[in-house]
């Protein structure tokens, strides 16, 4: 989701700041002449994401230095409205530590919405600790059912799929597996070992695709999502410098090597519709301009892209 609000709150002058980030000119604006140009353009990429049914998120990843409640603010400011926590990561530094995740109490739990309600945001995604412990599952679900969420990414062992399939039909929610890059321990590093995993369970159990890793992977993304046809739930946005590089540094979606106006046509032609978070593992001096950049090559990418 994001908060098209946001941008009319500002001087035109920050808005072409943050249209410029990253030295792209987005939304397809070919000129600055008058603020009633720039209007219909960002009301064309609302309309567009919507005919799409794309809800652009932020990973929290991405704001690991601070904690949650600093985070949704920052993320919230950039115009974007939903956000994928981590089971790992801190909720506030007034409150040493607590993370966010089902490990919190009925009134921190409570607490979480109310700061999130405050800035009209939503958890759609969870990034979360999910085995095979079923016990264990049971009070993950919970926590995300709670919290308004409708899909658990995790990276469960394949053993423990049939368990959680029943318990995802019992709360209602969906299973993204999430890749991280090639190694021993990461057995879903390719789309093949997904698609194996999840290949005899139900449609609530899918991919919650990491282009990144897949370049980082030496994978093409776009051939990558062909292959998980149908099973793509949600994914991570990312793009990196280098190909076949696991450090490979984060970039700007669509100045690095994983060809995002490609990936982009690839989602709307399977006619995906779901939750969009991007993830920006550098941080960097910049991270909200960069963040921003990734927002508005999304935006701009559907303007240009849908009628």
């Amino acid at each position: 989701m994001i908060d098209f609000d946001v941008f009319s709150r500002h001087s035109r002058r920050d808005i072409l700041k943050g249209l410029l980030a990253g030295g792209a000119m987005i939304l397809g604006i070919k000129g600055f002449g008058h603020m009633g140009f720039f209007a219909e353009e960002v009301t064309g990429a609302a309309q567009a994401l919507e005919k799409l049914g794309w809800t652009v998120a932020c990973q929290l990843y991405t704001f690991r230095r601070f904690p949650f409640y600093e985070a949704i603010e920052k993320i919230a400011a950039l115009g974007i409205k939903a956000v994928e926590p981590c089971f790992f990561l801190a909720l506030d530094k007034g409150q040493p530590g607590l993370v966010t995740s089902e490990a919190l109490t009925p009134e921190k739990r409570a607490e979480m919405k109310q700061r999130l309600a405050r800035l009209g945001m939503t958890m759609p995604n969870f990034y979360a600790n999910v085995g095979g412990d079923a016990e264990q599952a049971k009070k993950v679900f919970a926590f995300a059912k709670e919290m308004g969420c409708q899909t658990i990414v995790a990276e469960p062992p394949p053993e423990a799929l049939p368990m959680l399939d029943e318990l995802l039909a019992e709360y209602g929610l969906r299973l993204a597996i999430h890749n991280h890059p090639k190694s021993p321990q990461s057995r879903y590093w390719h789309p093949k070992n997904v698609l194996e995993a999840v290949r005899d369970r139900s449609e609530r159990i899918g991919a919650c695709c990491d282009t990144g890793h897949w370049v980082r992977s030496g994978l093409d993304p776009v051939e990558c999502l062909k292959m998980m046809e149908g099973r793509v739930i949600t994914l991570h946005l990312k793009d990196v410098a280098e190909v076949g590089v696991v450090e490979a540094r984060d970039v700007p979606l669509g100045t690095g090597a994983a060809k995002y106006d490609l990936v982009l046509q690839e989602l709307a032609r399977q006619k995906f519709r779901g939750v969009l978070p991007i993830e920006y593992e550098h941080d960097s001096p910049q991270l909200e301009e960069d963040v921003a950049a990734c927002r508005d090559f999304v935006l701009g990418w559907a303007a240009k892209n849908v009628s």
